[in-house]
């Protein structure tokens, strides 16, 4: 499959993966030493919904325009405030016409003493980006393909901080490649936290990525954590849209479980198609591992 940014601005899956993303960095806002956030995969950077391409889908009409006129929970709405605060920053409070992608959602939680690397290699959509984030000190856009970026920009120099791996998923081998370099990364970094996105279509590839990741994860001693969610909003069909997404968080904040406990639960209904949505939140287990020290 195909999952480029722009045509999928807004979707459930974007909506999602940047709800976990806003609260993995509030966590890390807790502390005053410095972190990075590198963003692997970046994209524009910021998409119009009216263009063509987030038109041709509608896919943000049943994400991020179902989730602004929900109604939730006490719990749930201050969680997924932070969230909806940034979006609604870059559209002026009036009607969405505008969705932040991952850099510009991490770029406006980050603190004066926090950095942003972000790596993007198509050309019209690096140039969006840099204009995005243009005179910017605190953010760095490289012309550098996210996979060879991955193991050369870690660890970084605030030695604390998240990793967003959100590939386009272009090529059949994306699951094997994903698995290779994160695995790759985490050996140089073990103590980073890492967000890793991916499309659920094939149990079977799904399964075995995240035994795979929570295999790297636990061959060093102490062993990293892992946690897996998965969310549909229905039955995923041949040749049909996206309809179910997947997460692997290594490290995650000790805060972050109990948070999605009490999130998921109200995201089943407004993001659901032809029914209620449905999600698995769970710890993968890993493969057969050789342990080695963390340093």
């Amino acid at each position: 499959m195909n999952y480029r940014h722009a045509f999928h601005a807004g979707s459930f899956a974007d909506c999602l993966k940047h709800i976990v993303l806003v609260r993995i960095l509030r966590y890390l806002q807790e502390k005053p030493a410095a972190f990075r956030v590198i963003d692997t995969h970046a994209g524009a950077g910021l998409y119009d919904l009216k263009s063509e391409e987030a038109s041709r889908g509608g896919e943000w009409r049943t994400g991020i325009a179902r989730l602004v006129q929900a109604q939730f929970s006490p719990s749930a709405a201050s969680l997924l405030k932070p969230y909806l605060d940034v979006v609604d920053a870059f559209n002026g409070g009036a009607d969405l016409e505008a969705y932040p992608g991952s850099p510009l959602i991490a770029r406006a939680l980050l603190r004066p003493q926090d950095r942003l690397t972000v790596c993007e290699v198509e050309p019209k959509a690096r140039k969006h980006l840099i204009e995005a984030l243009r005179r910017d000190v605190q953010a760095r856009v490289v012309d550098l393909d996210g996979w060879v970026a991955l193991p050369a920009f870690v660890p970084p120099n605030e030695r604390r901080g998240l990793v967003l791996i959100d590939p386009p998923f272009e090529d059949k081998d994306e699951f094997e490649r994903l698995a290779d370099r994160f695995t790759a990364a985490f050996a140089k970094w073990p103590t980073g936290i890492y967000l890793l996105w991916y499309p659920a279509k094939s149990r079977r590839a799904t399964d075995d990525l995240a035994g795979r990741v929570a295999e790297a994860a636990a061959a060093v001693k102490p062993a990293g954590k892992c946690l897996r969610l998965e969310f549909s909003v229905s039955p995923q069909e041949a040749g049909a849209p996206l309809a179910s997404t997947g997460l692997l968080i290594v490290n995650p904040p000790w805060t972050l479980h109990d948070e999605l406990k009490a999130i998921l639960p109200e995201l089943e209904k407004p993001l659901g198609q032809g029914g209620a949505a449905r999600f698995r939140l769970e710890t993968p287990k890993p493969r057969a591992s050789k342990i080695v020290e963390k340093p």
